[in-house]
């Protein structure tokens, strides 16, 4: 089964140059828009919408922070619109809208699109991880150079970071995007593949991934 790419929206315009223009080094970050009531929903159960939103913009300006000294292409993609003036440096990242009917098309599409371009290493990550430096991020694409696959598990059974030298379909096809089943389920797909694990993290999406947390504290007073 071969996956089809989604007809890009009329609105997006497709990027036709790239920061840092001679690697070969791409970065995909997939983001939300942060909007209240649409981002981190499990972690607004327990802290509300607004609390939430406030979270989430805190991490989305750490991941810019943190990406765009990585020795790579960077590209975001945006989950619902593209906003020109926001955090993400228009000089430093190309942006993009996710196209898919879930999150592994939306993905396949990004990986496959970065590949048709020449690159020929890609990892994406989301923007919902504190505990992540950009010498780790650099170090997955070294790694890249000598292996197939690269993978973050998360300890909730995902993944924080995935990166690849060669597509792949079966990685982004009959999945339970946002169970504990992802990552089992994706190193089955890479069995006979050259993978390297990274240390295993934890991203942000429950109250309990951040209560103990110093930096958080001041977000979470009134909880």
């Amino acid at each position: 089964m071969s996956i089809i790419l989604p007809k890009q929206k009329q609105k997006v315009q497709a990027s036709v140059h790239y920061h840092q223009v001679n690697s070969k080094n791409l970065l995909l970050i997939f983001t939300r828009n942060p909007e209240i009531g649409k981002c981190k929903t499990r972690l607004a159960a327990t802290v509300g919408d607004k609390t939430a939103l406030e979270i989430y913009k805190f991490l989305l300006r750490h991941t810019a922070t943190l990406t765009k000294d990585v020795n790579a292409a960077k590209q975001v993609w945006y989950s619902d619109e593209i906003w020109e003036d926001d955090i993400w440096e228009n000089s430093i990242f190309d942006k993009k809208l996710q196209e898919g009917a879930d999150l592994g098309m939306r993905m396949a599409h990004a990986f496959q699109e970065g590949f048709a371009a020449g690159f020929e290493r890609i990892i994406v990550i989301g923007s919902d991880m504190f505990d992540l430096s950009v010498e780790e991020v650099d170090h997955a694409f070294t790694l890249l150079e000598s292996k197939e696959f690269v993978i973050g598990p998360a300890e909730d059974g995902g993944y924080y970071l995935l990166g690849m030298n060669i597509f792949t379909e079966a990685v982004f096809s009959n999945k339970s995007w946002g169970t504990e089943t992802v990552l089992r389920d994706t190193l089955n797909d890479l069995k006979d593949k050259n993978i390297h694990l990274l240390e295993t993290r934890n991203d942000v999406d429950i109250y309990e991934d951040i209560k103990d947390i110093e930096v958080f504290q001041p977000y979470l007073k009134n909880v």
